[in-house]
């Protein structure tokens, strides 16, 4: 992998040359680190399925720098999708649109949708604003597996998978902790594909239309909702409260006492701090060799809250 220069302002020129060159580049977001690659070019977008052993099939979201970018990369765009971004971005928030004809089967799994969000850290936007385009960009880990919210957490994941060319930016550890809220916008109403940081509530306040329920066989596909997803090597099991079951870890809201000889990875204070450390915690878990998690799921329903048990519930179906 490339060296990192000394000055912001040079970082990000480089990472934005080493994305026009076709290279990967780590980056953080204010949702967990994307592996990046030019949304254009299909030989680069490739080795992100390489590298993370992603199937073919799975999209990708794609990350730009500005709503105003929108346009170039969707169209049939509902008016309440313009109410939606401009509270949202930005955000946490991303929107399934139909696409344009600049957008690849290549990003979309051959779907004629595309996922499209503006991610909320100064040193990515910069880069997007230098880079000029969209970045494709899922998580930069191995598929499947706890999602990094460190450049620490990427280079033990991908050590020995990127070129010399890619780069990995240390953006610092990531304030909302889990992936992005999904919102379906190809339908008359908004629906939730993939719950995060925003609420059901949030997004209805923010857009001025009611949420629709998701049918069963609702499509797209999109990324991070298969039944399996984001886990450890440690088995996770999903309690009501903490057993006694020395030598496991516990996930556990404050206040919620562990039984002697169980290991506390995580003593969150509320929701939005479960959800910031969820990822830490999983990966301490295998970090001390623990072979079982067992985690209280917050309540309530917040966003972090229905993100947590989201995760929660896919890591748990790997096991």
């Amino acid at each position: 992998m490339g060296s990192m220069p000394d000055s912001p302002a040079e970082l990000v020129a480089q990472a934005a040359a080493a994305l026009r060159d076709g290279n990967l580049v780590a980056l953080p977001t204010e949702t967990v680190y994307g592996l990046a690659a030019d949304a254009g070019d299909p030989h680069a977008v490739a080795r992100i399925y390489a590298v993370k052993g992603r199937p073919a099939d799975h999209p990708l979201i794609l990350h730009i720098a500005s709503a105003a970018d929108l346009g170039e990369w969707t169209r049939d765009v509902p008016d309440w999708v313009g109410r939606l971004v401009a509270r949202a971005w930005p955000g946490p928030l991303t929107v399934v649109l139909r696409r344009s004809p600049r957008v690849g089967d290549w990003v979309t799994g051959g779907q004629d949708t595309v996922a499209v969000r503006v991610p909320d850290h100064p040193l990515t936007l910069a880069i997007l604003r230098d880079f000029g385009g969209a970045v494709a960009a899922p998580s930069a880990n191995r598929f499947g597996r706890v999602s990094p919210t460190s450049a620490g957490h990427v280079h033990r994941d991908l050590d020995g998978l990127l070129s010399a060319g890619d780069l990995v930016i240390d953006g610092g550890e990531c304030d909302v902790g889990v992936e992005s809220t999904i919102v379906s916008a190809v339908g008359d109403a908004p629906v939730i594909l993939r719950p995060g940081h925003f609420s059901a509530a949030d997004v209805a306040q923010m857009s001025g239309r009611d949420v629709a329920a998701r049918p069963p066989d609702y499509a797209p596909r999109v990324s991070g909702a298969l039944p399996s997803h984001y886990a450890p090597r440690a088995r996770v099991t999903v309690v009501e409260a903490v057993p006694d079951d020395p030598g496991a870890g516990v996930i556990a809201p404050a206040g919620i006492d562990t039984p002697t000889g169980m290991v506390r990875l995580l003593a969150p204070a509320d929701a939005t701090d479960y959800a910031r450390r969820l990822y830490w915690a999983l990966r301490e878990a295998d970090a001390l060799g623990l072979p079982t998690v067992h985690a209280v799921a917050p309540t309530g329903d917040g966003g972090a809250a229905a993100a947590v048990r989201d995760r929660l519930t896919r890591a748990a179906a790997a096991t």
